[in-house]
């Protein structure tokens, strides 16, 4: 089982792609070009991240240790970003998906009242490479059964736990969509209206929950306000092909502390 820098180390490379920032209603706000490079040094003890955005001064850190604040799973996919949620203080995670030459991130940040303040999407591919991307993800393209496997690993460091789980949309008779998700002996219900790129899900106002889709087949979860003593969860998704999709979800406890990063790579078995 490979460590947490050695986890990281997956993600050594050149980057080009570009960073996209969204409203809280799905509006692009701006689009920067850029170049990402993390090099391993001192045969891999240490690594240099250089980051070049168009406009913006470059940003280089040196480190050699993760902060507590990250957790990597094996195959370098990973989430950093607030370990303690609190009333009247900024809250957020950054996401990172990674297949073959692709990266795919997403920062969720939030401002002091727990309002989604901003989404950036950031669409990276090794340099050289073709950039491959996908279409904006759509309601149809998630209609179906899916089956999936899912690791969680915690931030005490426990041992991962792995399980399966099973998720059906489809559409009702007033064009609303209804989430099937069973884990277990479990199945949880829950339903969502859709105004346009955004799903807004059912519940009591205090832990209703909006996904909103966006460009390259990626979407993101989070609660539509972040409110304390309540469990919480925010998520990123990414649809890499038709039939294959990934989740990952950072999980806080009803005392506001990050409990565990849970990835889920599954697959459609039937279309809705």
């Amino acid at each position: 089982m490979l460590n947490q820098w050695e986890s990281f180390l997956k993600n050594l490379n050149v980057w080009v792609g570009s960073f996209t920032q969204f409203s809280p209603q799905g509006e692009q706000i701006e689009d920067r070009p850029s170049r990402l490079t993390l090099e391993g040094l001192n045969d891999n003890q240490s690594a240099r991240l250089t980051l070049q955005r168009e406009g913006l001064q470059d940003l280089v850190l040196e480190f050699s240790t993760m902060s507590r604040s990250t957790l990597f799973f094996e195959n370098g996919a990973f989430s950093q970003g607030t370990i303690q949620f609190a009333p009247g203080t900024e809250f957020g995670a950054e996401f990172g998906l990674i297949h073959q030459n692709r990266r795919l991130r997403l920062v969720q940040l939030f401002n002091n009242d727990g309002n989604l303040k901003s989404l950036t999407l950031i669409r990276e591919h090794s340099e050289g490479s073709d950039k491959d991307e996908r279409p904006p993800l759509t309601v149809e393209a998630l209609l179906g059964e899916w089956e999936g496997e899912t690791t969680t690993i915690y931030t005490d460091l426990r041992n991962p736990v792995t399980s399966t789980t099973k998720m059906k949309l489809h559409l009702d008779s007033q064009g609303h969509l209804v989430q099937n998700l069973s884990f277990g002996d479990h199945t949880i219900t829950s339903t969502a209206k859709i105004n346009d790129s955004i799903l807004e899900f059912d519940g009591n106002p205090s832990n209703a929950i909006q996904i909103l889709m966006l460009p390259d087949g990626a979407s993101a979860t989070f609660p539509v306000k972040a409110q304390p003593r309540q469990p919480l969860f925010l998520e990123t998704a990414w649809l890499i092909e038709p039939n294959w999709r990934q989740r990952m979800i950072r999980s806080y406890d009803d005392r506001g502390e990050w409990v565990s990063l849970t990835l889920v790579s599954e697959r459609k078995v039937s279309n809705g």
